[in-house]
């Protein structure tokens, strides 16, 4: 009679084991950073860079209205477009890890998953002639051994409280209010992390025009928040830890 019943809970489990391997906000195979402390704060961040020529407008929206953000690049296109990257960092931005040629982690090799990081590393290093300390898993999917693998080299996993789903937007107010919904109905506020991308991991070029301007708007109808880094998000006594208690 109680096969029904183990059955059942086997498969609740299961399920939600791979919900996790996903979700941006679960810690059950490690913590990640997924907020900050100070609802006064916002860090925005872009995956899939960078991406000629919306990189580049962001960083003009950027500089306009005083916001620091984070671009997790990949290192491929590092290769390709190094002057976009040194652009980033120059203009005070933060640069993290977004694997080298953004696989799915969670199905990848132990082998294959240390050079998509290592290469990407050695990508961005060679092109800002600095350390990296930041990681963000393409499609947010990790497992117990990428974030052990990340931690030995270094790296601290950074993953979001608030997506855009800019990939598939129809226009940049349909961003904004997809962002702006999530913020604003948070019972209690904190200092987001926003997702949104200024590349696309299939190819150069991919258009981001509707998240360029979808950023501005972001910006100026939160103009009261200090747009920081990730590393620069306060923390206090909360589930998600800081940078540097993740490395």
């Amino acid at each position: 009679m109680l096969w029904p019943y183990i059955t059942f809970a086997s498969a609740a489990v299961a399920s939600y084991a791979g919900y996790a391997t996903m979700a941006p906000t679960s810690q059950l195979y490690g913590r990640t950073l997924t907020h900050g402390s100070d609802p006064r704060q916002m860090a925005v961040t872009f995956d899939d860079g960078p991406n000629d020529p919306y990189t580049m407008h962001l960083l003009e929206v950027l500089e306009k209205h005083n916001a620091r953000a984070t671009f997790f690049l990949i290192g491929k296109y590092v290769r390709k477009r190094p002057e976009i990257a040194r652009a980033i960092l120059a203009a005070g931005h933060e640069v993290g890890n977004h694997t080298d040629s953004h696989p799915s982690l969670i199905l990848v090799s132990a082998a294959r998953l240390r050079q998509e990081l290592s290469d990407c590393n050695k990508a961005l290093e060679d092109a800002l002639g600095r350390k990296i300390m930041l990681f963000r898993p393409p499609f947010g999917g990790r497992r117990p051994n990428v974030l052990r693998t990340a931690g030995r080299m270094g790296l601290a996993p950074v993953m979001w409280s608030v997506t855009g789903y800019d990939w598939s937007a129809k226009s940049a107010a349909e961003i904004v209010e997809k962002v702006s919904r999530q913020v604003d109905s948070r019972p209690k506020p904190q200092g987001e992390i926003v997702l949104l991308h200024d590349g696309g991991h299939l190819a150069l070029g991919t258009d981001r025009s509707f998240t360029v301007e979808a950023t501005r708007q972001l910006l100026e109808r939160y103009a009261a928040k200090k747009f920081v880094s990730v590393s620069g998000l306060s923390q206090g006594n909360q589930r998600s830890h800081s940078t540097k208690e993740l490395r």
